[in-house]
This record gives structure tokens, sequence and C-alpha cells, in this order.
């Protein structure tokens, strides 16, 4: 298990998109990314992130910012969340774990005494040159997409 940091080279990937659609990383070179990994589609915290970057979506745009959400849940999965909250952004599935174990987001957690493996919620800010320039680990969803987009604009200054 990699654990980026600032300065590192992003790890590409492909994975497919909730229509099945191959994205990969590379596919976004010259363009600023904001790569995020979540838990799981329908959950509370899942829901309210994904819909607060599609509601920050334009802004992101505007910022010449590619959003991409990572977990893993099915394609069909992340259909029907997509559909059901209206959401504007890129969900991408990685049922096999293997690009959640890239980033090291797929880690060890327990709750209520009982230990699994699961998605540590993270933000990551890749730039145009494909380098890592900001990180959130253990993200907690209040005001998250605010500062992620706040860091882009002092970023690209």
């Amino acid at each position: 298990m990699v654990k980026l940091k600032i300065g590192d080279k992003a790890i590409d990937f492909c994975l497919n998109d909730k229509s099945g659609k191959k994205v990969c990383l590379k596919d976004h070179k010259n363009k600023w990314i904001v790569l995020y990994f979540y838990p799981k589609d329908n959950t509370s915290g899942c829901t309210l992130e994904a819909m607060d970057f599609t509601k920050h979506v334009e802004e992101f745009n505007q910022l010449g910012v590619t959003i991409l959400g990572v977990s893993p849940d099915s394609v069909q999965s992340h259909q029907n969340f997509s559909d059901k909250n209206n959401l504007k952004i890129q969900l991408l599935s990685d049922e096999s774990h293997e690009t959640l174990e890239k980033y090291g987001v797929w880690q060890e957690k327990s709750m209520y005494g009982n230990k699994y493996f699961g998605v540590v919620r993270s933000t990551l800010i890749i730039n145009p040159k494909g380098v890592v320039s900001a990180i959130w680990d253990s993200v907690k969803v209040p005001n998250h997409v605010e500062e992620v987009k706040q860091k882009l604009i002092e970023l690209q200054k």
C-alpha cells in the first residue's frame, strides 16, 4: 500500500464510470483534478459529499477542474446513486480495490469493536503535470468541498 505525499506523481488508473465507460487518469492530463475517495453510495456522508461537489460543479468547471469520485461500489450502484441524487460529477467503480489500495485509502477500520477493511474518506488535488498538490485524509464532510475549492484557487495563483 502506497501512501502518497504532496509532490508525488499521481498513480495512473483506469476505472469504469456509471455507464461502464473506462476512464483513465491519463485522459485528464494537463488538467486540474479533484480525486476523492468515499466509502459507499447512498450513505448519509457520501451522499452529502457527492451532492456538495455537484452543487459547486460549475465553479470547479470555471477553474478548469475535473472531479472524479471513487468507491468500491459497482457501476450499477453508481448509476442508481447518480440518478437518484441528480449528480453531475463522475463516479468511478473500483470493486477490486486495486486503485483504492494503490492510493492507500483501503485500510483496516473498526466499528463497535469489529475490524473490517474499507475506504478512508480522502481527497487529493492533482495538478496539470500529474503531481499531487494537496491531500485531505479522514475527511469530515461539512465544509470540505469549500475547503477544496479555496485550496484550488490558492494553488492556481
